[in-house]
């Protein structure tokens, strides 16, 4: 299988129920978002965070690809050949790990910038690239995006901020306040 297929090359795309539609569609830069928040994942881990962690964001990553089928499937056709969809045993896990993650931080006190780490610092960017997939996922509106979806995201960039703090904290970098 040859990695380009030059059916983008008038700028469109197939979404997974076969239609074709300009790569500018909302649905399209949509599930793009994804695929950008999803690679930055993959830059905090190249960044180097400890093993608990890293296994914590590699599934992550696979739940987003998930994520990423379902906005890209928008008659839900294709969904039951691909992998499992989102759940609320997903936005679940993602609760557990927030409230495992915050009992290791120091309570906020105030507002902290994005940075410390390197680690931290592309967790934050993840966590932005996050609230800009939540934004066009919202504009999409309910009735092309399942509710368990916008619960996942939004839960998501949580998780993402606290993961970044407690990336910090082992790592000994203080956070700066605003």
């Amino acid at each position: 299988m040859k990695i380009y297929t030059r059916t983008g090359d008038t700028g469109e795309t197939g979404l997974l129920d076969g239609r074709r539609v300009s790569k500018a569609e909302p649905r399209v830069d949509t599930y793009g978002e994804v695929d950008e928040l999803n690679a930055c994942l993959g830059l905090v881990l190249s960044a180097g965070i400890d093993t608990d962690l890293a296994d914590l964001v590699v599934e992550i990553q696979r739940q987003l690809f998930s994520l990423g089928a379902s906005l890209a499937d928008p008659t839900s056709r294709a969904a039951p050949h691909g992998k499992v969809s989102l759940g609320e045993a997903d936005v679940e896990r993602l609760e557990g790990w927030i409230d495992r993650l915050d009992a290791e931080l120091e309570p906020l006190r105030r507002f902290i910038l994005p940075g410390g780490s390197s680690a931290a610092a592309a967790t934050h960017l993840a966590r932005a690239v996050c609230r800009r997939a939540e934004r066009r996922m919202t504009a999409l509106g309910s009735d092309a995006v399942a509710a368990v979806s916008f619960a996942y995201v939004n839960r998501l960039s949580d998780l993402l901020f606290t993961l970044a703090r407690a990336i910090n904290a082992r790592a000994g970098v203080k956070e700066q306040e605003w």
